[in-house]
């Protein structure tokens, strides 16, 4: 009965959306071939577990399969140019965290492959939003944000890891340093994965990151959670106090994420896309792994996204101006 229902759920879906082909041509409903979620960022991080959630439930939805295609490189901005150049047909998708709007405003030109993430980009929907946080090796012998900074001073600890250039981990470093007067050394890796397995090998002693990638090693006390950038504390964490809490003001950066595709994607695909992703983030399955990774899902309407896409582009290119934030 289950799987019946779904491939009627399926074919209302299909019959829902047409897309021309060409005046003199039959219309082809959607989908009617595999579609692909592009995740500019390695497998098992953060990015990457959200799009195998959306591409499950999408594929069960729609009828087709959806698979996840990592193309990794250049802070995400080769993945996303890749979806940007795409036919806007609702074959190719991006799911992405807010770097999509920041990256760009980082590199050095011919850093990476370019684009404007407010005019080369349909949004679709904002999946989610997560904290970050200030992690440290156990190894290191920190306990407190204090602690950090008088070892930062002492010469103890230079560097810190992020998932990339562009990232808000590497915005969080950089007003981080600001605030507490130090500088420390950003260490670039492509994606939290690569960035927290040194960290736990001892490589790097720090870092500015989403709490799901480091949950296991936090739990197995190898590394320990020192502040949360978020103006209240995290319901995912509540006995770490904020950045602010421990005198570090200025420092409040937080992550999202969302699915998109290319520029010129039809309304009607954007609506069926939108209305599916709405209802998958209110099934308690769905709503369950994303506490496992400390998301807050959000949902809401294309234009909703858009405007936060659009915001945070000039919110976080004043900043960058400011601190003179740039890839290292």
């Amino acid at each position: 009965m289950k799987f019946t229902r779904r491939l009627a759920l399926a074919a209302v879906a299909s019959a829902a959306l047409t897309l021309s082909a060409g005046p003199a041509t039959a219309q082809a409903p959607y989908p009617n071939k595999p579609i692909t979620i592009v995740v500019a960022y390695p497998a098992g991080g953060d990015t990457d577990v959200l799009g195998r959630i959306m591409a499950e439930k999408l594929s069960a939805r729609l009828g087709q399969p959806v698979v996840v295609e990592n193309r990794t490189g250049a802070a995400g901005t080769i993945g996303t140019s890749y979806v940007a150049k795409s036919a806007p047909d609702g074959y190719t998708l991006l799911l992405a965290p807010n770097t999509v709007s920041i990256a760009t405003l980082v590199l050095k030109p011919g850093a990476g492959a370019m684009y404007d993430p407010v005019n080369d980009l349909t949004p679709i929907i904002e999946l989610g939003t997560q904290s970050l946080f200030v992690v440290a090796t156990t190894a290191s012998g920190v306990s407190s944000v204090k602690d950090l900074v008088s070892n930062v001073k002492a010469g103890k600890i230079q560097t810190y890891a992020s998932p990339g250039n562009g990232s808000p981990m590497h915005i969080l470093g950089e007003m981080f340093g600001k605030s507490a007067g130090v500088k420390i050394t950003q260490v670039p890796y492509r994606g939290s994965v690569p960035a927290v397995a040194d960290m736990v090998g001892g490589h790097v002693p720090m870092m500015y990151t989403t709490l799901g990638p480091v949950a296991q090693h936090v739990t197995a006390g190898k590394l320990v959670v020192l502040g949360v950038a978020d103006p209240q504390r995290s319901p995912f964490q509540p006995n770490v106090p904020t950045l602010t809490e421990q005198g570090f003001k200025d420092a409040d950066v937080g992550a999202w994420q969302a699915l998109m595709g290319p520029k010129g994607m039809s309304p009607e695909l954007v609506k069926l896309l939108n209305t599916h992703a709405n209802e998958i983030l209110k099934m308690p399955d769905v709503q369950a792994r994303l506490t496992g990774l400390a998301v807050v899902p959000v949902g809401g309407e294309p234009a909703k996204l858009a405007k936060l896409v659009a915001d945070d582009h000039v919110r976080y290119g004043k900043v960058i101006k400011e601190f003179g934030i740039q890839a290292d």
